[in-house]
C-alpha cells in the first residue's frame, strides 16, 4: 500500500482553515458564530491554540453546551485557523503544567477525542485563568457524569420529516416476504420480558412455541436466542444471529436448544446448519470458564466454523496504534511497517472474509446462524455486512439506515458503553471501535464497487461523525429497551431526519441499481485500503478531497437532464392543451357548458 503522503499536497490548507470576512473583525470577536437552537454560550475566553501543524495561534475559544469552537485572533494573517469540535467527541481533559512550570506555553489543557485527533491549549498562569475553562468542558463534555441531560435532549432542532419513521420491523419482515409457511413474526418480547437487550419483534421457526423460546432463552448468553435477521427469496435460506450457548466447563447440554437450531435448518431443507462463531477458536474454549461456550458434537446436522475475529479489547488497542501513526503528523519513512504494526487493516480483513463466507453459504442455499459471546458486536458487523452483500436494497440511501436501525440499534449494540457518550470514564474498558470498524469495511466495499452504493462516502462520515456529538437520539443508549425508558424518540431528534433533509449532498452520481447483484469484495490486504479521509482527515498536508473532474462533469450532466426532462414536460402540457381547443372549436354547438371528449395524446418516451 502506497503511503499516505502519496496523496499530500504540503500547501494544501487544514479543512478547518478559512478565511474570514474582514467585517466580522470588526464585530464582537465570535459573536458571528452560527449556534444551533437550543444551543447556549457557557464561556469565552482568550487562549492561544498549540497547533502540531502551525505552531501556537493566538485567538478566542467559546464554550457552548454543545460545542468547542475556536478561531484566531490574529489580524496580521491571512487565514483564520478555526476548530469546531462537538464535546461528544471529547474523551478526555486533563490540566498541562501547574502555576509554577517554567516554559513557553507549558499552563493549559490537553483534550483528547474520539475522532482521531488531539487538541492542546496554553493560557496565562496568573489567577488560575484555566479554571473556568477546565470546569465547564468538563461538565459539558460529560453531562451524565455530572447530572446533566445529553445535548440530544436540549436541542429544539425541526426538520419535515421525522427520522424515527424510517425503520419499522413488520414492514421490513413484510419486504422479505415474510411471515410465510416456514417463519413467524412473534411478539413475546414486547414487554423486554423474554430479552431485554432485543427488539419487540422478533422471526422465529412456525414450529417453534412461545415457550420453546422461553426455555431457548435460558440457555443462550443474555437470553439472545436465534432469531432471524434475513431470508433469501429464491432459495428461502437464512440469516439467524444470537449469542453463545451456556455450555460452561461441564459441557451442559439443552434439548430444546438443540432442537430450536434443526427447526432453522428444516425451514429451508438445508442438509446441515452452518455456525459462524466469529471469536477464535481459543478464545471461545476460554468462555467456558465463564460459562459460555460454542456448539458441540450433540448438535447434528450442523457444522461449526470459527472465523477468528478478535475481541473488543483487542479492537480498542488496535486502533489506539493507529492513531499514534497517523497523528499528528504521519512518519512517511517506516509508514508501511508501522501501519502493519497496528493489525488495523488485517482486523478488517477477517471480518470483511467472514461476511463473504456468511453471504457465500447463504446464495447457495444454505442456513447459517452467526454469533460470537453475546451477540452484539462482531454479530452485528457479520450480519450487517453480509446482508449488505445479498440485498441491494440496503446499499440504498434510506436501505443503509434501515439496515443500521436494525442489525445494529434494535439489536442492541452497546453504543452507551462502546463510545461513552457523556461520560468522563475515558478508560472504560467497555469502550471499543466495533461500529466505526463496520463503517470502514462499508467504505472498503464502496471502493470495491463505486457504482452499486446509492450513498457517498460523505455520508458515512456524517453518521461517524454523529455517532460522537450527542446531537441526535439515535445512537444513545446500549439497548431497545433503555432508549424507550429514556423516551428518545419522543424527545430526541434523529439522525436521519438531518440526512434525509438533505438527501442530494449524500447521493452517489455513479450509482446504478442491479437489485439482483449479490457483492463479493475482494478481502485480502493487497485490495484493501487505509481510509485517509478518514483517519488521517485532520493532517493539513493530506489533499483536500475534491470532487473528481468526472464526478463534477457527471453531475454537470445529470443537472441538464433534469433540465430537459422539466422542458420535455411543459412542452407535452402545452402540446396537450393545444390539441384540445382545436377540438373544442371543431365541435358544433358547443357551448361553455358542455362536456367534451378530452383529446388522446400519446406522451412523448424519451430515454433521459
Amino acid at each position: 500500500m502506497a503511503s499516505p503522503v502519496s496523496v499530500y499536497n504540503s500547501n494544501a490548507l487544514d479543512p478547518h482553515i478559512r478565511s474570514p470576512p474582514r467585517e466580522a473583525l470588526k464585530m464582537e470577536f465570535l459573536a458571528d458564530v452560527t449556534l444551533l437552537p437550543g444551543e447556549d454560550r457557557i464561556t469565552d475566553k482568550d487562549i492561544i491554540y498549540i497547533c502540531p501543524f502551525n505552531g501556537a495561534v493566538k485567538g478566542k475559544v467559546l464554550i457552548t453546551n454543545y460545542r468547542l469552537y475556536f478561531r484566531s485572533s490574529d489580524a496580521d494573517v491571512t487565514v483564520a485557523v478555526t476548530l469546531d469540535v462537538p464535546l461528544g467527541a471529547i474523551s478526555r481533559v486533563e490540566k498541562m503544567g501547574g502555576a509554577s512550570s517554567r516554559g513557553e506555553n507549558s499552563y493549559g489543557l490537553d483534550i483528547t477525542c474520539k475522532d482521531m485527533r488531539n487538541l492542546r491549549f496554553a493560557l496565562k498562569q496568573e489567577g488560575h485563568s484555566r479554571r473556568d475553562i477546565f470546569e465547564n468542558l468538563f461538565r459539558y463534555a460529560f453531562p451524565l457524569s455530572h447530572n446533566l441531560p445529553l445535548f440530544a435532549y436540549v436541542t429544539q432542532e425541526k426538520y419535515a420529516e421525522v427520522g424515527w419513521s424510517i425503520y419499522n420491523p413488520v414492514e421490513e419482515f413484510r419486504r422479505q416476504g415474510l411471515p410465510n409457511k416456514k417463519w413467524r413474526i412473534s411478539f413475546t418480547n414486547k414487554s423486554y420480558e423474554l430479552c431485554d437487550t432485543y427488539p419487540t419483534v422478533l422471526a422465529v421457526p412456525v414450529r417453534s412455541t412461545e415457550d420453546d423460546l422461553k426455555r431457548v432463552a435460558a440457555f443462550r448468553s443474555r437470553g439472545r436466542i436465534p432469531v432471524l435477521s434475513w431470508i433469501h427469496r429464491e432459495n428461502q435460506a437464512v440469516i439467524v444471529r444470537c449469542s453463545q450457548p451456556l455450555v460452561g466447563m461441564s459441557g451442559k447440554r439443552n434439548k430444546d436448544d438443540e432442537r430450536y437450531l434443526d427447526l432453522i435448518r428444516e425451514a429451508n431443507d438445508t442438509p446441515k446448519l452452518t455456525i459462524y462463531d466469529a471469536r477464535p477458536n481459543v478464545n471461545a474454549v476460554a468462555n467456558k470458564a465463564t460459562g459460555g461456550g460454542y456448539e458441540g458434537d450433540e448438535y447434528q446436522n450442523a457444522e461449526l466454523v470459527f472465523l477468528d475475529i478478535q475481541n473488543i479489547h483487542v479492537m480498542r488497542e488496535s486502533l489506539k496504534k493507529l492513531k499514534d501513526i497517523v497523528y499528528p503528523n504521519v512518519e512517511e519513512s517506516h509508514w508501511l511497517s508501522s501501519l502493519e504494526s497496528t493489525h488495523w487493516l488485517e482486523h478488517v480483513k477477517l471480518v470483511l472474509s467472514g461476511a463473504i463466507q456468511v453471504a457465500d453459504k447463504v446464495c447457495s442455499g444454505n442456513s447459517v446462524v452467526v454469533h460470537c459471546s453475546d451477540g452484539w458486536d462482531r454479530t452485528a458487523q457479520l450480519t450487517s455486512l453480509a446482508m449488505l452483500m445479498l440485498d441491494s436494497h440496503y446499499r440504498t440511501l434510506r436501505g443503509f439506515q434501515v439496515l443500521i436501525e436494525k442489525e445494529w440499534i434494535s439489536f442492541g449494540h452497546k453504543f452507551a458503553s462502546r463510545i461513552g457518550h457523556g461520560d468522563k470514564n475515558h478508560a472504560d474498558q467497555d469502550r471499543s471501535p466495533i461500529f466505526v470498524q463496520f463503517i470502514d469495511c462499508v467504505w472498503q466495499m464502496t471502493k470495491q464497487f463505486p457504482t452499486a452504493f446509492e450513498f457517498n462516502e460523505h455520508l458515512l462520515l456524517t453518521i461517524l461523525d454523529h455517532l460522537y456529538s450527542c446531537r441526535f437520539g439515535t445512537f444513545l443508549y446500549n439497548c431497545e429497551s433503555a432508549r424507550d425508558a429514556n423516551e428518545v424518540r419522543l424527545k430526541t431528534v434523529s439522525l436521519w431526519a438531518l440526512v434525509n433533509s438533505r438527501m442530494d449532498i449524500y447521493l452517489n452520481p455513479f450509482y446504478t441499481p442491479e437489485s439482483g447483484r449479490v457483492l463479493y469484495p475482494v478481502a485480502s490486504m493487497r485490495h484493501l485500503e487505509l481510509w485517509v479521509s478518514y483517519y488521517i482527515r485532520w493532517n493539513p498536508r493530506i489533499q483536500q478531497q475534491q470532487q473528481s473532474p468526472v464526478e463534477q462533469r457527471y453531475r454537470e450532466l445529470l443537472a441538464l437532464r433534469d433540465e430537459y426532462l422539466k422542458k420535455l414536460e411543459q412542452l407535452q402540457l402545452s402540446d396537450s392543451s393545444t390539441s384540445s381547443d382545436l377540438a373544442n372549436s371543431s365541435t358544433p354547438n358547443t357551448t361553455p357548458s358542455s362536456t367534451s371528449t378530452p383529446s388522446q395524446y400519446t406522451h412523448l418516451q424519451t430515454p433521459l
